[in-house]
């Protein structure tokens, strides 16, 4: 006989068939949460962009893309998708999608530049507030990069070395306040590097890369030690599914949390050394910006001078 949680967790989700690629794109569910985030958010992004274009200013199609289709589309298929069925049932399930909303999803918001659209297109008064928020100490304390990290590095930690882990599988609540969390944690951390918006806690390049660099090993650590573990991440609730219908076809719980810690070590250090060349890129095109500006202010402090002393340029000098 089922205990209480497994015969809880059947109720809301069924006896599920074996996990496939298959089941993965078809085994959609409508999660309230998760929905009315996504259509507020995205909804909201979409009409700043519509706001924008009828008074005649531009804004970049791969900021929208970013923010709507990439950053709140995985969002939406991480809490909604086959992987948010089979989230309870499969801990390397819960790990793709772990790490789609504490990576993939707030690189992909922060390149959006939603601070930036606020700010274009808000009226002045919530424009003001939204002002006061990002120059508030709370901001800049939470935007703080070394206090960012450490947020960043330890939430993981805290999560399955915890009672956390466990409470998110047997609530519904903490269960959504968690792939929030983990949403909100790699924000802090990503916004300030990618510094496409005018928040807080932006540094140089050269610490922005050191920043993400030093994630890969933090990374590694904790997917090694989960794969190592001989004590099964939420206690009895994996092996008590096998009692129940699906455990025809689950994997042993030992044999699919070692994959789960090989998911998360693989798939953090993959992501992080995109974001590396992604930065990279982004330094060499601000070293050739700032090399060109500083070349426009030469050539016109070099034509002031030559007006002063009463020059005119021949043919063959330069502008």
């Amino acid at each position: 006989m089922l205990h209480t949680a497994v015969a809880t967790l059947a109720e809301g989700t069924g006896d599920l068939p074996r996990f496939t690629a298959s089941t993965l794109l078809t085994g959609w569910s409508l999660e309230p949460v998760s929905f009315v985030l996504t259509a507020w958010v995205a909804g909201l992004y979409v009409y700043g962009t519509l706001v924008l274009r009828r008074r005649g200013d531009h804004w970049p199609v791969g900021r929208t893309l970013a923010f709507v289709g990439l950053g709140m589309g995985s969002f939406y298929f991480a809490t909604s998708s086959g992987l948010a069925t089979y989230d309870l049932t499969l801990l390397s399930v819960h790990m793709v999608q772990h790490m789609i909303l504490s990576m993939l999803v707030p690189m992909a918001l922060a390149l959006g530049a939603p601070v930036t659209l606020a700010l274009r297109t808000l009226p002045a008064r919530p424009r003001r507030w939204l002002l006061v928020v990002l120059h508030s100490r709370v901001a800049k304390v939470l935007s703080f990069p070394p206090l960012a990290f450490a947020l960043y590095i330890v939430s993981p930690w805290a999560l399955y070395f915890s009672g956390w882990y466990s409470a998110s599988l047997h609530s519904a609540y903490v269960h959504e306040m968690m792939h929030i969390h983990l949403v909100l944690v790699g924000a802090l951390f990503f916004w300030p590097i990618l510094g496409v918006d005018p928040v807080p806690g932006r540094v140089a390049y050269p610490f922005r890369m050191l920043l993400v660099v030093m994630t890969l090993p933090f990374h590694a650590f904790l997917g090694v030690t989960i794969m190592g573990q001989d004590d099964l991440l939420g206690g009895t609730w994996y092996p008590e599914l096998h009692e129940g219908p699906m455990g025809a076809w689950l994997p042993d719980p030992a044999d699919d949390q070692h994959l789960a810690g090989g998911i998360l070590w693989g798939s953090g250090d993959l992501i992080a050394l995109a974001l590396f060349a992604a930065l990279f890129t982004q330094w060499v095109r601000s070293s050739l910006q700032e090399a060109r500006r500083e070349d426009r202010r030469l050539d016109l402090l070099e034509a002031r001078e030559r007006a002063a002393s009463g020059d005119t340029p021949t043919r063959g000098d330069g502008p």
